[in-house]
């Protein structure tokens, strides 16, 4: 399982701390971890769902992970749905691994995807907001979005936020994006792919 690292220097609570950051596509050996970060997620947070708040540990082993694992080999999917990797990003810091946030990449787009959430999702834990965790963990996502979305011959990233969310459009700008466009709820934009 490949992931990709990246240490940060935050400044917090007038103390300097190095924290690494990784990404980790969903799994069973950090099943524990995922199901504590996936219940208690909120259903619908700024347009990213989740259709598993509240659920039973069993049920997150038996029928959620197993989805999120097969829905990014493309198995299993209701129609009308792309193959979607779940990544979670993890924060490793004074020898304690704690997830801070989830991404999804949605690997080609449809025409209802294309002119509505793109190709990335994603969701950081409150008390992670406000210091640099979702921008540096989209720059990780868009790492592996360039490796999955070259495989169906895509060039550029969609991405869109809604506009009462200025710090998501702030990643997104901070990680190359341009606002293609907007309308009266959302941004829409967009990231070229080397």
């Amino acid at each position: 399982m490949q992931v990709h690292l990246l240490l940060m220097d935050l400044v917090y609570s007038r103390r300097l701390q190095r924290i690494m950051l990784y990404l980790k596509p969903a799994n069973f050996e950090d099943l524990d971890a995922e199901y504590e970060y996936v219940k208690e997620m909120p259903i619908d947070e700024n347009g990213l769902t989740n259709e598993y708040f509240g659920i039973s540990k069993e049920d997150f082993e038996k029928i959620a992970l197993p989805k999120m694992i097969n829905w990014s080999k493309g198995i299993d999917l209701p129609e009308g749905f792309v193959p979607e990797t779940f990544f979670f990003l993890w924060n490793q810091e004074n020898g304690k691994n704690e997830i801070v946030g989830q991404f999804r990449v949605r690997h080609h787009l449809i025409p209802a995807l294309r002119d509505g959430a793109g190709h990335i999702g994603y969701q950081i834990k409150k008390e992670y907001r406000g210091k640099g965790f979702g921008t540096e963990g989209l720059r990780l996502t868009i790492i592996e979005a360039k490796k999955i979305l070259a495989k169906y011959g895509e060039t550029e990233l969609y991405l869109r936020c809604n506009i009462t969310n200025p710090a998501s459009l702030s990643c997104m700008l901070k990680n190359g994006a341009v606002i293609h466009h907007q309308d009266e709820q959302k941004y829409y934009t967009r990231i070229k792919l080397d």
